[in-house]
């Protein structure tokens, strides 16, 4: 198969549904078996771990999870930080705080103000940021943000993006302005429905979007992040095709690294519909299915979580956590709320966050890697 779409397209949405509804409590022992015996989980298995029959399992799993991510990234939690450098938008999302047709104020951070958020995120003590932006080309395009990155290398040793889909060479050039990361989310695999909550930008364009991390994989930046934002449709439904697609991107990008996100809708500018609503136990049932298929991706979870279900999640199978994060431009120096993307849950200072995590036995892991040392490690490799 020559990209991910021939894979997508032999499968409907609703064939595939039917498959994960149908599995019954022998897959499910099976999967866990396997899991146990650390034996690597096919789809089906998979598929097992997320349906409705493995829901009595759950406690099983939750351990099973916990024991796999502490042999494979020991007791470590990375932390990070989202920096919104625009809320400008030429989309039209019906779930977005930043959409196009939202009566907001707009903003962009000029190169002051971004200086400005570097030096309060650093205080902080963040050496890895997240930079989000709207999607805008003509604001927020590759010229800005070589601006941008030139500056805020000079702060942090690395940084990921969340930005419109880009071109192959687009990439290519990040990497070369010191990106590491790159995280894109499809939102929802349904393509129908994926047209009733895209109704204007380059963001309606489902095939585009869905071909973006080949696009990334093609550059050769380190990291990708996918996944699905969490109640626009069937939960299962969508989880099925991230795994799919990371299963995918991992056999053709072997060198690169994985994560995965799990963003439940919140409260925003506009509104948010929950078509799909997801429990917070059902979401426990979905990270840890995760680590067992795969125990090599990274898990991130955001502060769209409650302080206590992040205290919880911590040992049973996270990788990765945001901590005080700012959903709007600006938010770290001036603590202005009025152009947020969405309301976050844990409020708590990126200490108190830290604290946490060391009460419960665990480092805190503020810097991911330095670019120069893999270059180094790898020459030493070669030699």
């Amino acid at each position: 198969m020559n990209s991910f779409q021939d894979l997508f397209d032999q499968h409907s949405w609703e064939q595939t549904a039917a498959t994960i509804y149908d599995c019954d409590e022998t897959a499910v022992v099976t999967a866990l078996t396997k899991a146990k015996s650390n034996t690597k989980l096919s789809l089906s298995d998979f598929k097992a771990l997320i349906s409705p029959a493995a829901e009595p399992y759950l406690e099983h799993m939750a351990q099973l999870s916990k024991t796999i991510t502490q042999q494979r990234f020991g007791k470590t939690i990375q932390m990070f930080v989202p920096l919104y450098l625009s809320n400008m938008c030429s989309n039209i999302c019906t779930y977005c705080g930043f959409s196009m047709e939202n009566k907001i104020r707009r903003t962009t951070l000029d190169m002051t103000q971004l200086e400005a958020e570097a030096n309060a995120i650093k205080k902080l003590g963040f050496d890895h940021i997240l930079l989000v932006t709207g999607e805008s080309e003509r604001k927020v395009g590759m010229v800005y943000f070589e601006q941008a990155l030139a500056l805020l290398r000079q702060y942090f040793s690395h940084i990921s993006m969340e930005v419109q889909p880009l071109l192959t060479d687009d990439y290519r050039q990040l990497k070369s302005w010191g990106v590491e990361t790159i995280l894109v989310y499809q939102e929802t695999y349904h393509r129908e429905k994926y047209a009733t909550y895209h109704l204007k930008g380059k963001k309606a364009d489902f095939d585009f979007r869905l071909a973006t991390p080949e696009r990334v994989g093609d550059a050769g930046i380190n990291k990708i992040g996918i996944g699905c934002l969490l109640g626009l449709e069937d939960w299962r439904t969508d989880a099925l095709h991230v795994a799919m697609q990371l299963q995918y991107l991992e056999r053709k990008y072997w060198q690169m690294k994985f994560s995965l996100s799990f963003p439940r809708l919140r409260p925003c500018e506009g509104g948010a519909v929950v078509n799909s609503p997801m429990s917070e136990r059902q979401l426990v049932q979905l990270i840890c299915a995760y680590r067992l298929f795969n125990n090599q991706v990274e898990l991130s979870l955001s502060t769209r979580e409650s302080a206590v279900f992040r205290n919880n999640m911590l040992s049973l199978g996270v990788t990765t956590m945001s901590a005080g994060s700012k959903t709007q431009p600006g938010g770290y120096a001036t603590e202005d709320k009025t152009l947020e993307q969405f309301s976050i849950d844990d409020n708590r200072s990126p200490a108190q966050v830290a604290a946490m995590i060391k009460e419960q036995g665990y480092e805190v892991i503020w810097k991911d890697w330095q670019p120069g040392l893999t270059e180094v490690a790898d020459r030493c490799d070669v030699a």
